[in-house]
């Protein structure tokens, strides 16, 4: 195995005027470290879409909405490169913010926090987000939880917000349109929960955070291949992989986008190779995990691809 290796010289990029970024990928196929790895996983993730027969999970951690990500994941999702969201509360939350028309701005991470807190303004490292929007979030959400029937799962209760949506640039919107599942099995981890809380101290509602687990463990029984491109780890990352775990398959297709060391155990920075284990990850999968910041990697992930097809 180690003598085959020698007969793959390094092949050194080279940049051309007007590349395209499918091209640029490919001047990196021969490189290693992280441009090798980017270039993996553009490949995996091309095969990973191109095949008609593989349901993708899509698992979504990390603060991507704020940073200006948002389109592109709502995009995946209308192009039909998504089968099933699994997401944090924080982006949803940050979605529906930007969906009724209020915005994150670009700011610093240079800046007295505490003057920032005196001007009411919160801050996601060099992004910055006025304390009003939470008001303009609670006017949208709280009557959007009157229609709401007593009993629901998160899935059922994200689809009801992603309906009442005007901006087709939502995740959530986006979703609801394609008929796509949104599962976030931490959503009290957010303003979306703290709002429902807040709702429930005067008004019946009771959302089962168990009732989601079903519809996801089927989606993995009934299908034929699967893959799984996770931005970030946590609960998104460990939902989705577990879920095989009740099933006598595993992905066969994994890619993973994070900053995250694997040396202290935490799942985010747990390798692909690691779920191999578990039997998570198919023994002969492909897969790759890219040690870079997924604001960078996604955008070059996607477009390469989308310019290879």
């Amino acid at each position: 195995m180690i003598m085959e290796t020698l007969d793959r010289p390094i092949r050194h990029a080279k940049i051309a005027k007007n590349m395209t970024v499918s091209e640029l990928v490919r001047s990196l196929e021969g490189t290693a470290f992280g441009a090798g790895r980017l270039c993996e996983a553009v490949d995996i993730y091309r095969e990973m879409v191109s095949d008609r027969e593989c349901t993708k999970f899509f698992g979504l951690a990390g603060a991507m909405v704020p940073a200006g990500m948002r389109q592109i994941v709502s995009d995946m999702i209308r192009d039909e490169d998504i089968d099933i969201l699994v997401s944090t509360g924080a982006n949803l939350v940050h979605d529906i913010i930007e969906s009724i028309g209020l915005h994150h701005y670009k700011g610093t991470d240079t800046v007295d926090d505490v003057e920032l807190k005196h001007c009411s303004i919160n801050r996601i490292y060099d992004v910055f987000l006025p304390e009003q929007h939470f008001a303009g979030l609670e006017e949208k959400l709280q009557p959007i939880f009157r229609e709401l029937p007593d009993k629901l799962s998160i899935s059922e209760f994200l689809s009801h917000i992603g309906s009442k949506l005007d901006d087709d640039n939502s995740i959530l919107k986006s979703a609801y349109d394609m008929g796509i599942p949104v599962y976030c099995p931490a959503i009290q981890d957010s303003i979306i929960g703290l709002q429902a809380w807040l709702y429930r101290q005067t008004n019946p509602l009771n959302v089962d955070v168990f009732a989601d687990m079903k519809g996801l463990i089927d989606r993995c029984y009934e299908a034929k291949r699967s893959g799984v491109f996770i931005v970030g780890g946590g609960v998104p990352k460990n939902f989705i992989l577990q879920s095989m775990l009740v099933t006598p398959k595993s992905f066969d297709y994994a890619i993973q986008l994070t900053m995250d060391r694997p040396e202290t155990g935490g799942l985010s920075g747990a390798t692909l190779d690691e779920a191999r284990s578990w039997g998570k990850v198919g023994e002969n999968a492909r897969s790759v995990t890219v040690y870079s910041d997924a604001t960078i990697t996604l955008p070059i992930i996607v477009a390469a691809a989308k310019g290879m097809r």
